[in-house]
């Protein structure tokens, strides 16, 4: 049956606490940058009143970007995750100031004391909200008895987040096992859960009873693929007993990139794969590959000329190598590169990995792989669209048929545009990869890196990679 509610199912839960948190936030926003403006000036002037506008506004998108509002974490990560929010908001307002050649009306050492005194301000709020909230519900606040259907990883994990984050009001009783779940077990003996497992209170013919015994309120169902056929009887059960259901989709023993839940006229969507890049998020990775390597390959010309001359002068053969790879959403591009061999053909029609010690390469070309500085001519790999600075690198053709079939999730790498560097490479996994196992680290961390991409990621590769790109494995 089609749903014919207009309202979405999709919502995010607001506590007042949480609420609250955000206005006294946007508050103390307001007093500490108008108080610091009216301290150097005597009066809040429109420029000053407009930048308080715009740094509210990006505070609010990337603080709901990070979920600060949301956050089970300790307050160490929550801190940190406070000053990438302030620290991208300031970057917005200069990259706005820049545009819109407005930065000759602000004082850059009052700017400076806006966002020390601004993030310092909500540290300390957020702070005293953390142990004024977990006080009053340790000793104040009752918590609701909530119960597991389903067993394995997921469903302990999930018990282990619920009862480690006391404001969710809900404190985990127990598991009851669905079918597929019993006839594993059946006839194996039953052994006293350890500290910080989840007990198990029977099986799903006895859920009312245990629901009852209890005093259950919410249930999680957390079923397999296989075992969701159960989800109707279950579901009807739990109405009859006036219980709030929850359902957790297993999916989390596929390969998930960039996993999340959207929706479509009011009907959920799970996503298993899709790439970071979309909207607002494709512009500012835009922006980010545009600006920034237009200035690096202004700065880096006279070494680029001077290589040029160098690998000419080495050996016969052509300034540049040029070889077809495949990039985002496997779409084919010729990728730019300082010649390091002498010129040859594949042999025997393979493709070979440059290798240590390849007798292939010429005298320039070995300083060159060991400086990393052959992969410079793809700044204008980037400036074309092809290639991003930040990125999984991308592979010969050959070597990309080759390993898409040993590794059964290779291609999930190409949902984001390759890049000069990435996170494989500031870990060390580069060079020739003589083992399917160094190429499987590859896209492990390829993988890590889709779905974890910010901008603050981009900014700490980038940093990571003038040491990483000359290390041992360079070659």
């Amino acid at each position: 049956m089609l749903p014919t509610s207009k309202k979405s199912v999709i919502k995010r839960r607001n506590t007042v606490a949480n609420t609250l948190q955000a206005a006294i936030d946007g508050l103390s926003l307001i007093l500490v940058t108008g108080g610091l403006v009216w301290n150097q000036f005597g009066i809040i002037t429109p420029q000053y009143a407009i930048m308080l506008l715009l740094l509210m506004g990006s505070l609010a998108v990337f603080f709901d970007r990070y979920g600060i509002y949301r956050l089970n974490v300790s307050f160490t990560v929550k801190v940190v995750t406070l000053i990438k929010a302030w620290m991208l908001s300031l970057l917005v307002l200069v990259v706005i100031a820049f545009a819109s050649k407005q930065g000759e009306y602000f004082s850059r050492l009052l700017i400076a004391k806006i966002y020390i005194a601004g993030c310092s301000v909500h540290i300390l709020l957020h702070l005293t909200f953390y142990y004024l909230q977990k006080s009053w519900l340790k000793h104040g606040a009752e918590r609701e008895n909530a119960l597991i259907i389903g067993q394995g990883e997921l469903a302990s994990y999930l018990a282990m987040k619920i009862n480690s984050n006391p404001w969710m009001g809900q404190k985990v009783v127990g598991a009851v096992t669905d079918a597929v779940t019993m006839d594993v077990i059946a006839g194996e003996e039953k052994c006293e859960p350890q500290e910080g497992e989840l007990q198990t209170l029977g099986d799903i013919d006895s859920l009312s009873e245990i629901i009852k015994k209890f005093h259950v309120s919410t249930v999680y169902i957390v079923t397999s693929l296989e075992s969701s056929n159960l989800l109707q009887d279950v579901y009807f059960t739990l109405l009859d007993n006036h219980i709030s259901v929850h359902w957790v989709p297993d999916i989390f023993s596929l390969r998930l990139v960039n996993h999340n839940v959207n929706e479509i006229s009011g009907i959920p969507v799970l996503t298993l794969t899709e790439t970071p890049l979309t909207g607002t998020w494709l512009m500012a990775k835009l922006l980010e590959d545009k600006i920034l390597s237009s200035v690096i390959l202004l700065l880096v010309s006279p070494v680029l000329l001077l290589i040029a001359i160098a690998v000419k002068l080495d050996s016969p053969g052509p300034v540049f190598f040029r070889q077809e790879r495949a990039g985002w959403n496997g779409k084919t591009f010729q990728i730019w590169k300082f010649r390091s061999m002498r010129v040859h053909g594949p042999e025997s029609g393979v493709v070979k990995q440059a290798e240590k010690g390849d007798p292939r390469l010429t005298k320039v070309g070995a300083i060159l792989r060991r400086s990393s500085l052959d992969e410079l001519p793809q700044l204008l790999n980037v400036l074309a669209g092809d290639m991003s600075l930040v990125g999984p690198r991308p592979h010969a053709l050959q070597h990309d048929q080759e390993y898409s079939q040993r590794l059964r999730d290779y291609f999930a790498r190409h949902q984001i545009k390759p890049g000069i560097t990435g996170l494989a490479q500031v870990r060390g996994f580069r060079g020739e990869t003589a083992d399917v196992s160094q190429m499987a680290q590859r896209v492990e961390s390829d993988i890590e890196y889709i779905n974890n991409w910010s901008l603050w990621l981009d900014f700490t590769i980038l940093l990571r990679t003038t040491v990483a790109l000359t290390g041992k494995q360079a070659y």
